[in-house]
């Protein structure tokens, strides 16, 4: 019987942190169960949902060529790949957290983000170079924005893989199974209630627990509690089982609240998309994630924000909150002919809703915003548009002068028809509000001290983003979280067996 079983360790979760948990601690021969609060065919996470894309301290393109076996040194010969070191990703994320990033926790994310990859590589994880982060010219590819390799398959290669190596490892896995509490004796965690898939309760002994099970993105009374009224109507892009449970279970075993509770991952994603993850086509292909190329407007015609402020691995997070503001918690991504051929490949699926038009007036009609209004808009941003060399693949410098929002870098005249409006709204990722953890991914209390047995990664790690993250960087901590979380458990039973 199940209530009969003792684990060394109970991972809560089963994507990619605590994937990364459990293979980590079963790979040092702990015993380990993962409970899954959903069914079989819904497993995975977020991370089931993810395009892949992770960022780490790759350094140049030697390293790259550790970690992506398909790489031929003829396609590295035409590979332009700016050096990208520990300095230069802590500095991303230093910078677009406003510099709130808990230090200690920064560190530990940037400086184990490499040994983590080829860590993953060896549990079978494959990784490919990733087609949406370079421009092509004269047959040269020239990779932008600190995030120029993927998983295999996209989110879904990567926890099947980790998956099959953790049936390896003898890692036993509950489905329709959530964690409802954590058992606490003299002082210390000593296993986790679960409610079975019959509907029976059973403590499930054990000497250390990992928290790796979301945030409360899909919970609708918690975001409008944390994030604000209009939250409510925000897309759930992942896992409609990431409600929150874990930070629950924490705070009522000792611990303690940390993070933004306010903010959040959001990302601009088609208007039309479902209202929750759909596993039946997972992989992010709602996300809309072109922008810097051309222009957004809302529903009245205005713009309402810089398009080219950043690369969009820098600004999606910021820019799909803000589309959340805007009236019917709606807008449209403008492209005309010139910029439309470079689109990202989401806007070729089939799942992708566009309104095309030879003409403005035409296009207005279709997208139902006010003509003149929309023609103002477009009139006065291609008269502001400033002379300039355009290069996409670095910030150009090529802006708009004299109107507000200005556009900072890659501003084309949109003039050439046909024209393609992308009606999107705001889809939530994953909230940034958690529980205080170290770099040892230990849960603390108020006193900063251990709740001894009690360990947190992926979502659940509070105080490492705010406001904002650089792209690739919530998979890549869920990884580093995730396996500190699981060799962490596995020393602490040491050491408790040697004392």
């Amino acid at each position: 019987m199940k209530d009969e079983k003792h684990f060394d360790v109970v991972v809560v979760g089963t994507g990619n942190a605590a994937l990364s948990a459990a293979v980590s601690a079963s790979e040092k021969g702990a015993k380990v169960l993962m409970l899954e609060k959903g069914p079989e065919h819904k497993r995975g996470g977020n991370s089931f949902f993810t395009d892949g894309a992770i960022r780490f301290a790759y350094n140049d393109l030697a390293g790259i060529k550790r970690i992506v076996d398909d790489l031929s040194e003829a396609e590295a010969s035409k590979i332009e790949m700016p050096e990208y070191d520990i300095k230069a990703f802590h500095e991303d994320l230093m910078k677009v957290t406003k510099r709130k990033s808990k230090p200690e926790l920064a560190e530990h994310l940037v400086s184990k983000s490499y040994e983590t990859i080829l860590w993953m590589k060896e549990q079978g994880v494959k990784f490919i170079m990733n087609e949406n982060q370079f421009f092509e010219k004269d047959g040269t590819k020239t990779f932008w924005g600190g995030l120029p390799v993927k998983t295999d398959n996209k989110g879904i290669g990567l926890v099947e893989a980790l998956f099959e190596k953790a049936k390896a490892n003898g890692v036993e896995i509950w489905y329709e199974s959530p964690a409802v509490k954590l058992e606490k004796k003299n002082g210390e965690i000593s296993g986790v209630q679960v409610k079975q898939s019959n509907g029976v309760s059973v403590v499930v002994p054990a000497k250390s627990v990992v928290l790796a099970c979301g945030g409360f993105e899909a919970d609708k009374k918690k975001r409008m509690e944390y994030l604000g009224d209009e939250w409510e109507e925000a897309v759930v892009r992942g896992s409609e089982y990431n409600t929150g449970d874990g930070i629950t279970m924490a705070l009522e075993a000792g611990a303690v609240r940390a993070g933004q509770y306010d903010g959040c991952h959001a990302h601009t994603t088609d208007y039309n998309a479902p209202r929750v993850g759909d596993y039946s086509k997972p992989g992010d292909i709602y996300k809309k994630s072109s922008y810097p190329l051309g222009l957004i407007v809302n529903t009245e015609g205005k713009r309402f924000v810089d398009e080219g402020a950043d690369f969009r691995n820098y600004t999606y997070a910021k820019y799909g909150k803000e589309t959340l503001k805007q009236p019917d918690h709606k807008a449209f991504q403008l492209y005309d002919s010139r910029v439309r051929p470079m689109l990202r490949v989401e806007y070729d699926l089939e799942e992708a809703t566009v309104f095309k038009a030879d003409a403005l007036e035409e296009l207005a009609v279709k997208m139902g915003v006010p003509k003149e209004v929309f023609l103002k808009t477009i009139s006065q941003y291609n008269d502001a548009v400033q002379d300039g060399e355009y290069n996409p693949s670095i910030k150009d410098g090529k802006s708009t002068q004299g109107i507000s929002p200005e556009k900072t870098n890659w501003a084309l005249k949109f003039d050439k028809a046909p024209f393609y409006a992308y009606p999107v709204t705001c889809g939530i990722t994953f909230t940034f509000g958690a529980v205080k953890v170290n770099d040892k991914a230990e849960v603390l209390d108020d006193s900063e001290q251990p709740v001894k047995g009690l360990y947190a990664a992926g979502e659940m790690v509070g105080e490492l983003f705010y406001h904002n993250y650089p792209g690739g960087s919530g998979l890549m901590s869920g990884s580093v979280f995730g396996r500190t979380a699981g060799m962490s458990a596995v020393e602490s039973i040491r050491d408790k067996t040697l004392n």
